[in-house]
């Protein structure tokens, strides 16, 4: 099975959505939402509003379809219109009993949203890449699965069928997973890192041979034979890409397997090393060394103390 980089590092990160409710509104209203914790995602079902996000100097208008998602931690306010009084959601969907709430006759606009729970470690690859805002339109080609999407997950929520739980929860992966692809295919150019070298289809033979065998010992000529380039076209459009030469991104990724292996598991050093392609443990050692700053054991150490 070919492997897909991308679900590599959504799996490496342990991202996992969840939507966790929405509201109806009618006539005037607007609803002030605090600073969000984890990333926030919401998209409109009906009618549309406005959003005022604290950082953005214009107010933004979401239609039937168009999908949002806050990485920072920025709060936020979404009304009928702009400038309208606010209510507080904390007391709004408190005062609701559970994680849906009516504003006005609930008749003229429809909201769903929920959060993306990432590994408090491992979820900074993700999270430091992605920009504090993402809307995706509805005008997007991503527009029909985002419908379909939507669609289900109202479904699900409305019938309360046996298995809805977890059916709402892969709706929402989804949903996210969409988000980012929608990202990557309509934003233009992504700051160079890791998410632009995977939003290259010529990269993507030598990403996908890097991280379906992170241990073998790859060397640049086959790398760039995959993707039909030189040496030297390769290895430029690799670095313009992802900000490093391939090569360096292979053992990047493989010091973040072992940071991974060093908190969560308890196989010996040496037998990581060698996993991982090192032809001894103190070979591995330096290069944890280089790009962390620390050495594995202490790695281990302060991570166990510190979880």
């Amino acid at each position: 099975m070919q492997t897909d980089p991308f679900s590599d590092i959504l799996k490496f990160t342990r991202a996992e959505s969840l939507a966790t409710g929405g509201f109806t509104a009618g006539g005037r209203w607007a609803i002030r939402f605090p600073a969000p914790e984890k990333i926030k995602f919401f998209a409109v079902v009906k009618g549309s509003c406005w959003i005022e996000l604290d950082g953005e100097p214009e107010p933004i208008r979401f239609d039937t379809g168009d999908v949002g998602l806050l990485t920072a931690p920025r709060a936020f306010t979404l009304a009928s219109a702009p400038g309208v009084p606010a209510v507080d959601a904390m007391a709004l969907f408190s005062g609701s009993g559970n994680a849906t709430a009516m504003v006005g006759d609930g008749q003229d606009f429809e909201h769903i949203g929920g959060h993306v729970l990432l590994d408090p470690t491992s979820g900074r690859l993700l999270r430091d890449v992605l920009p504090a805002w993402i809307h995706v339109p509805a005008t997007t080609p991503q527009a029909a699965s985002f419908r379909w999407l939507l669609g289900q997950l109202m479904d699900e929520r409305a019938a309360s069928l046996p298995g809805s739980q977890l059916a709402s929860a892969q709706l929402a992966q989804l949903l996210f997973i969409q988000i980012l692809r929608a990202h990557l295919n309509n934003s233009g150019p992504a700051p160079t890192g890791w998410l632009r070298a995977l939003g290259e289809p010529r990269l993507a033979p030598a990403l996908r041979l890097m991280h379906g065998d992170p241990g073998r010992a790859w060397h640049l000529e086959e790398l760039a034979e995959a993707c039909a380039m030189s040496r030297t076209t390769f290895a430029s459009r690799f670095k313009t890409a992802a900000g490093v030469a391939p090569l360096t991104y292979l053992t990047e990724w493989r010091m973040r397997l072992a940071q991974r292996a060093l908190r969560e598991g308890n196989l010996p050093v040496a037998t990581m090393a060698q996993s991982l392609g090192y032809t001894s443990e103190s070979a591995f050692s330096n290069a944890f060394k280089r790009i962390t700053g620390t050495s594995p054991k202490t790695y281990r150490i302060t991570a166990r103390a510190g979880s």
